[in-house]
């Protein structure tokens, strides 16, 4: 690639940057932000909508790119994002912030699926990893940076500077995307399938509340939770049918035509939602069984992420030099089963030194499956639906990590609350876990036998995680032989009339 691209690709990794620090920082804060504005009760919600908001339009903004022009979309996406971060900064009470989260999450919806569908069209794919590990290079800096970012702004400054935070780094973003991205294709006048748009929507709105209150909020056989299940699986099969008749549906089926471009999908899903359980419930380990600090128990999983990054990078650079592809997602799959049934050794006696090192394994295997699923995304599509193709790739990555985390969750939960019942009573249990009493911190306060059972159960729950996610993860073994090694193209898709 050219110097001038690099420079421009550097703004569109800015954006997407905006879109993986924004979670970290914030999730630092939200103590203190709770200290202030109160609204405890709805606290979850500063995080769910801005979720949710962003599960639900990431596909959209990656159709509007495909139809109305990539960059300004892009460059949207971005406006949207700052104008939430700076009333998100100004918010006066607890309903507010939610409200100036959502229309974050509006803007965080355009982000990550933008640049990546303009880099499809920018980039061949033969020399698109080396772009794609540059990506994967953000996503340790900021799980790292994040929760360090935004514990000094929130200690030395405001928790307002956490939101406020974004406004400089989007507007250079914006400058250099301006100025440095020139793109190319004809902008494709259609009707805007609002119909799918809109069922799509309430399908993501459904299953993200499914899994943020199941288990957690009510039972996974209440009413509430089956009447979503029901209202999600309604509103896709109606979605699939309307986009069948759309003239230019959000995520067109012809897309799922080509073999490899649905094996990304399925891939990117499983691997999603085998990344997103492991370090939820990894951290829950680190502090109740090996009596880490919060902050301490983000450092030890850094193999995990290196492990990811390392993968990432050396992917790329073999995938350029060679144009084969086919070995990575087999090897991944391979690599990610390993890793997870050698996590299954932890225990209450296990190293802190030897946990930390063992996630290694796993990280190398999801970053062998996510460099290569945006690889066989962006090779399969046509480059008029590169941003549909985008936008759907990263959509499913979300929804496999939430549905993950909220499954896996529950058998986390049950085998926990099954070993406290075991040792220590059904009475016992129920008073130690209800009303969320069960912390780290107390610990140490506890007798200890009890201190004990909560390691043993805190150890099972941990143990039936890895067990579903080595399920997940043989099946996108399983998967990836599937695979066709399909040529990668060589050159970039053909230049534009005006500037998008």
């Amino acid at each position: 690639m050219s110097r001038s691209l690099y420079v421009g690709v550097f703004g569109l990794m800015l954006g997407m940057f905006l879109a993986m620090l924004d979670g970290l920082i914030v999730g630092t804060a939200l103590p203190t932000i709770t200290g202030e504005l109160g609204g405890l009760n709805h606290l979850s919600w500063v995080v769910t909508a801005y979720l949710l908001a962003t599960a639900a339009t990431t596909p959209i903004w990656g159709k509007l790119g495909d139809l109305y022009g990539r960059k300004g979309t892009f460059m949207t996406a971005i406006v949207i994002f700052l104008v939430g971060s700076m009333l998100a900064g100004l918010s006066q009470d607890i309903g507010q912030l939610i409200a100036f989260r959502a229309v974050q999450g509006l803007g965080a919806g355009g982000l990550m699926v933008g640049a990546l569908s303009i880099i499809g069209v920018l980039v061949p794919p033969r020399e698109s990893g080396k772009v794609q590990s540059m990506v994967g290079a953000m996503m340790p800096v900021a799980f790292i940076g994040g929760p360090l970012l935004g514990g000094l702004l929130t200690d030395h400054l405001s928790w307002r500077w956490t939101f406020y935070v974004n406004v400089p780094v989007g507007a250079v973003a914006l400058l250099v995307v301006g100025f440095g991205i020139r793109l190319a294709g004809e902008r494709v006048r259609a009707r805007i399938d609002y119909l799918g748009a809109v069922l799509l929507t309430a399908a993501i709105l459904a299953l993200t509340l499914l899994t943020s209150w199941g288990g957690v909020t009510y039972p996974w056989t209440s009413p509430q939770i089956l009447g979503l299940g029901v209202v999600a699986a309604g509103c896709l099969a109606a979605f699939v049918r309307a986009e069948r008749r759309a003239e230019e549906p959000v995520i067109p089926p012809r897309l799922f035509h080509d073999r490899n471009f649905t094996l990304a999908q399925v891939l990117s899903f499983l691997a999603g939602a085998v990344m997103m359980a492991v370090t939820a419930y990894l951290p829950q380990y680190l502090q109740f069984v090996q009596g880490v600090t919060p902050t301490a128990g983000g450092m030890l999983l850094l193999p995990l992420l290196f492990g990811m990054l390392a993968a990432q990078l050396v992917t790329g650079r073999l995938i350029s030099r060679d144009g084969r592809y086919r070995v990575y997602p087999i090897l991944g799959g391979g690599v990610l089963v390993a890793g997870v049934l050698v996590l299954t050794v932890l225990g209450v006696g296990t190293g802190v030194v030897l946990v930390s090192g063992l996630t290694a394994i796993a990280g190398v295997g999801i970053g062998l499956l996510t460099q290569s699923t945006m690889l066989l995304t962006l090779n399969s599509a046509d480059p008029r639906d590169m941003g549909a193709a985008s936008g759907t790739v990263t959509l499913l990555r979300t929804i496999g990590g939430s549905l993950g985390i909220s499954l896996l969750g529950a058998v986390y939960g049950a085998r926990m609350e099954a070993g406290l019942g075991a040792s220590l009573g059904s009475e016992a249990a129920t008073r130690l876990t209800e009303g969320g009493g069960l912390t780290p911190e107390l610990m140490p306060a506890m007798t200890g036998a009890v201190r004990d059972a909560v390691r043993e159960a805190v150890s099972a729950g941990l143990q039936g995680v890895l067990a579903g996610s080595a399920v997940l993860a043989a099946l996108a073994f399983a998967a990836a032989w599937f695979v066709r090694e399909v040529p990668l193209r060589a050159e970039a898709p053909a230049a534009e009339k005006s500037t998008a």
